[in-house]
């Protein structure tokens, strides 16, 4: 069994600055891609940012050039770091990695219970 625990969402001002992160555990085998995604009330949940195992990076458009998402593999950690946040960044963001556990088959898309992210002033 394995899972995705989220940690660091609050309560921010406009221009601030907050740091996320997540750590898979459990039975672990493998990682491949990690990532962020978030769910403003209302609409349907969309991409922040994934990470490969080895690097590679994807943004979503609404956050390029304020966030930066980053990884420590050694950790089978996940790191996003938003700055400069507007309002509209308000959403619940969530933890996402394609893994498989210890002795399975399987490579499957898991997701962490979501850390809710207000950006108000």
């Amino acid at each position: 069994q394995v899972q995705l625990v989220e940690s660091g969402g609050g309560l921010v001002q406009p221009g601030g600055s907050l740091r996320l992160s997540c750590a898979a555990s459990g039975n672990i085998f493998s990682i491949s891609a990690m990532g962020w995604y978030r769910q403003p009330p209302g609409k349907e949940r969309e991409l922040v940012a994934t990470i490969t195992s080895g690097g590679n990076t994807n943004y979503g458009d609404s956050v390029k050039g304020r966030f930066t998402i980053s990884r420590d593999n050694a950790k089978n950690a996940v790191y996003l770091e938003m700055n400069s946040l507007k309002p509209e960044d308000t959403a619940v963001y969530y933890c996402n990695a394609i893994m498989v556990a210890r002795y399975g088959t399987r490579w499957s898309d898991y997701w962490g219970q979501g850390t809710q992210v207000t950006v108000s002033s």
